[in-house]
């Protein structure tokens, strides 16, 4: 079962969305939780369009294109974050 990417990129989905769940009903909170968080949902993304929009083995272009709007939507999240701080 798991000599397939799809199936990999799946359980290691499941695995992180099992964890944030966790995060969130224990209530972790602080700095520490929402970088975690953020870093969870930043390898969710990159698994999805890695491997279910099937951009592994896409152009050069596509990929940087959407693994670098995944970037920069994070790093914004981050410094919306960082910034409520002050």
């Amino acid at each position: 079962m798991l000599k397939n990417p799809a199936h990999r990129a799946w359980l290691v989905l499941m695995i992180a969305t099992v964890i944030t769940w966790y995060l969130g009903e224990v209530g972790a909170a602080g700095t520490t939780a929402i970088v975690a968080m953020l870093l969870i949902a930043f390898v969710k993304g990159r698994l999805v369009i890695l491997d279910f929009m099937e951009l592994r083995e896409a152009p050069r272009m596509w990929r940087i294109l959407l693994e670098g709007w995944l970037i920069l939507v994070s790093s914004l999240i981050l410094l919306a974050y960082w910034i409520s701080l002050k």
